[in-house]
C-alpha cells in the first residue's frame, strides 16, 4: 500500500473514532439522579434525565471543554500521521 493510501486509511479511521469518542454516551445512575456524560477523554456534555424531584430533561454544556477534547484528538492524529510518515 502506498503512503498515500495509509494515510488515507489512518485518517477515515481516525475520523470515524474521533465522533464515536466525542457523540458516545455513558449512563451513570444513582438513586436520585440519572444522567448521559458525552465526550472522551473528557466529559463535554452532561444530559441530566431523573432527579429526586422527578423526570427531567436538562442539558449541560461545556464548550470549553469539547474545544480541548477536539484538540486532543486532533494533536494524536497529527502525531500518528508523523509516525506514519516517518516510518515509510
Amino acid at each position: 500500500m502506498s503512503v498515500v493510501g495509509r494515510v488515507l486509511a489512518v485518517l477515515a479511521v481516525w475520523s470515524f473514532g474521533s465522533i464515536l469518542g466525542l457523540v458516545w454516551g455513558f449512563r451513570r445512575e444513582w438513586p436520585d439522579f440519572v444522567h448521559d456524560v458525552h465526550g472522551l477523554p473528557l466529559s463535554w456534555a452532561t444530559h441530566t434525565l431523573s432527579t429526586f424531584a422527578g423526570p427531567a430533561d436538562f442539558w449541560s454544556v461545556d464548550l470549553t471543554t469539547l474545544a480541548i477534547d477536539l484538540a486532543i484528538w486532533q494533536a494524536v492524529l497529527a502525531v500518528a500521521l508523523l509516525l506514519l510518515l516517518k516510518l515509510k
